[in-house]
């Protein structure tokens, strides 16, 4: 009867046990050395598809480890991987074998860790992929090159080629960054068609990208496969919408021709590239030397530009716009220009775009104005108090609202924010930003006025200006060069006219150099207001100091002598307007 009650109470603490088991957050399985299962607990068998839930999974992975772990007698580690379709789970598995009563046996308890290796492989993917495209970041790429050049072997060769999108800016500004990321991909995978097994394809930031192509036999064989490359962009991508044109600048540099370290090769394949982008864009070059040479000279520009910036060597010229009626300067346009380190001024075309590719452009904006403030009175005293001032903003500042927030706060700091007018392009108005939106009210608010710069060298349509609350337009002067000989130019020059008068705009011309084209405006034209060198070139500070001229005819004498000036063959390229 006593062994009844123990037989009783050691029936039920198994009873207890096996329901504890069978209860564990982890998977856990015994089994014998014949591979026969002699317990499985439910989370074990919804793990491996035991209990009807979902397939049968494949076990022939977890058998081996079970017969090595069984033949060996020590415990084996492995994670297992465990396919249902597209989705995965893996396991984290430990396979301990026991002795047990004379018997051997397999003890398997496994943890899910599906959601950990998911996050890991996240990261690893972060680390060596880009996100957008699923290409290859720099890091792999490099190592693949680093290992090539390692490996050394003779006579084999291969091309790094440097990719980048040409005028990605300004799609990303006129279709928004949507589409731009949507280009991004596209473009990625025709750039990846044709690639072999052992070629690579990686972006390395924003629109650029590298290519290795290994092997390779000539210089020839490359050629041809980056122009069938540059052939298939020239297609139309369709996103969105809307159907975008894109092309590509591409550098090529050779192994070990044009270098023999995988930075060299980015290098001068990134030299070449430059060249083409000053060339015209959308081909391809290879490295050569004299390129080097032009990239140090490049350098050489860049470190004086910032040394320029640092010792604020710029200076402001000032133009006039003229009421061609009565010949009264209406407003002036302040033209930055360069002292280079003899003191000779230079024309910005040398600088202005490089300034904007650097980044130094917003800096160079303020030291404009702070120049002009400096200066305010003698402005006064020689074109008018009344007389509004003109600044120009490139269109990749009009488009950040970060510094036209820091601008707009330094024109209201002046104290008489209500006599500048900001000048920006066409491309600010219609670009997918923040400038008509955003922008243009803050300026509003503070009564500064608004110009469209170059009227009609931009990408606008009727349908986006309809929308432009600009006070100005200002014609380009290659509309205006030799408009009394030129009919088509004088049927824009009337359409552009009807345009500004239906919408509210003032209209200056551009570029007046000749007694025939004012002639032509007066005559043929509603137009009151021109800017050019036949009535003033830009003057410089020091000669108004010289001058300093306190009467309306003092004032038209400054511009009569400088329109004298202009007609004996004073050279515009010392002053040509940015």
């Amino acid at each position: 009867m006593n062994d009844n009650k123990y037989s009783g109470a050691g029936e039920a603490e198994l009873g207890f046990l096996k329901e504890i088991v069978r209860m564990l957050p982890a998977g856990l399985t015994v089994q014998d050395a014949q591979g026969e299962l002699l317990l499985v607990n439910d989370v074990a068998a919804a793990q491996l598809g035991m209990d009807g839930s979902r397939p049968s999974r494949d076990l022939a992975p977890r058998q081996e480890a079970c017969r090595q772990a069984l033949s060996s007698g020590r415990a084996v580690v492995a994670e297992e991987a465990l396919h249902d379709g597209a989705a995965r789970q893996v396991l984290l598995t430990t396979h301990r074998p026991v002795r047990f009563d004379g018997r051997e046996l397999l003890i398997s308890a496994s943890s899910d860790i599906t959601e950990q290796k998911n996050f890991e492989d996240q990261l690893f993917r972060s680390a060596y992929f880009d996100e957008l495209t699923g290409l290859p970041s720099r890091r792999v790429i490099e190592h693949r090159a680093t290992s090539l050049l390692a490996q050394g072997r003779a006579g084999e060769r291969f091309a790094l080629a440097f990719l980048d999108v040409d005028n990605f800016k300004h799609i990303n500004d006129y279709y928004g960054h949507a589409v731009g990321d949507a280009l991004l991909v596209e473009l990625s995978k025709r750039l990846g068609r044709g690639l072999r097994d052992s070629d690579m394809l990686s972006r390395i930031s924003g629109d650029e990208f590298l290519l290795l192509l290994s092997p390779i036999q000539s210089q020839e064989e490359v050629a041809e496969f980056m122009q069938s490359t540059l052939e298939r962009l020239t297609a139309p991508f369709f996103i969105d919408n809307s159907e975008v044109f894109a092309s590509t600048s591409v550098g090529i540099s050779l192994y070990p021709d044009h270098g023999r370290s995988f930075e060299t090769l980015r290098q001068n394949a990134d030299i070449a590239m430059y060249r083409i982008k000053n060339d015209g864009k959308g081909s391809a070059a290879f490295f050569d030397s004299s390129m080097e040479r032009e990239a140090l000279a490049r350098m050489k520009i860049e470190q004086s530009l910032r040394q320029a910036i640092l010792e604020k060597r710029f200076c402001c010229a000032f133009q006039s716009k003229v009421d061609i009626r009565t010949q009264d300067v209406k407003g002036i346009e302040a033209l930055v220009r360069l002292r280079d380190d003899e003191g000779v001024i230079q024309a910005p075309g040398s600088f202005i775009n490089l300034a904007t590719e650097l980044g130094l452009i917003d800096e160079l904006t303020h030291l404009v104005l702070a120049e002009i403030v400096k200066s305010i009175d003698l402005i006064n005293e020689t074109f008018g108090a009344e007389a509004t001032i003109s600044i120009n903003v490139a269109a990749k500042q009009a488009g950040n609202p970060e510094f036209m927030r820091s601008f707009a706060q330094a024109l209201d700091d002046t104290g008489f924010p209500q006599r500048f007018m900001i000048e920006v392009t066409e491309d600010a108005f219609v670009a997918k930003n923040h400038f008509q939106a955003e922008i243009l009210p803050m300026f509003r608010k503070l009564g500064v006025a608004i110009s469209i710069d170059d009227f009609g060298t931009g990408y606008s349509s009727l349908s986006a200006l309809a929308d432009i609350t600009a006070d100005e337009i200002k014609i380009d002067r290659s509309f205006i060069t030799d408009i009394h000989k030129r009919p088509r130019n004088q049927g824009i020059l009337r359409a552009i006219e009807s345009l500004s008068e239906a919408l509210g705009m003032t209209v200056i011309a551009e570029g007046i150099e000749s007694y025939e084209e004012l002639a032509y405006l007066q005559a043929a034209t509603k137009i009151r207001y021109a800017q050019g060198y036949y009535f003033s070139r830009p003057i410089f500070l020091e000669e108004l100091k010289l001058a300093t001229p306190i009467s309306s005819e003092a004032r038209a004498s400054v511009t009569n002598r400088s329109t004298q000036q202009n007609r004996q063959g004073y050279s515009r390229a010392n002053g040509y307007r940015r």
